[in-house]
């Protein structure tokens, strides 16, 4: 499935990611290409925006090499799995069942809203491909 863009001059988006029982995501397979994410590998989460709240997972590379003061911005770490789940720190915030829309942030990390425009915009696209931790 292609990513959509929503709106015009809005942020492409990959998918809704759904937590599941345990607390994890499972990050949609052309987000986790396309951020360079390995199995076995520590990420970063970093806080979402006021407006549109939730979270953004990180590499520690790419975050590094755009000098981002992590103890300010990160709030948690994970590791990736193999099938690209990762289990998500308390700060951030959410519940099992909760849904996140799956959104291409900066170039620097992968963003999951919980609310604002774009999200609420997703909702009136059925074809949004949906992932289950």
């Amino acid at each position: 499935m292609t990513m959509p863009q929503l709106t015009k001059g809005g942020k492409w988006v990959f998918g809704w990611a759904i937590v599941g029982p345990g607390g994890g995501i499972r990050i949609p397979p052309q987000a986790y290409a396309e951020y360079g994410f390995q199995p076995g590998e520590p990420v970063f989460f970093l806080r979402g925006s006021r407006r549109s709240g939730g979270f953004g997972i990180g590499r520690r590379e790419r975050l590094a090499q755009a000098q981002i003061s992590m103890p300010r911005r990160a709030f948690g770490q994970g590791t990736l799995d193999e099938t690209g789940q990762v289990a998500l720190p308390p700060e951030a915030g959410v519940k099992s069942g909760d849904r996140l829309l799956v959104v291409r942030g900066s170039g620097l990390a992968l963003g999951f809203l919980q609310r604002g425009p774009i999200f609420e915009e997703a909702h009136k696209y059925p074809e949004v491909e949906i992932f289950n931790a």
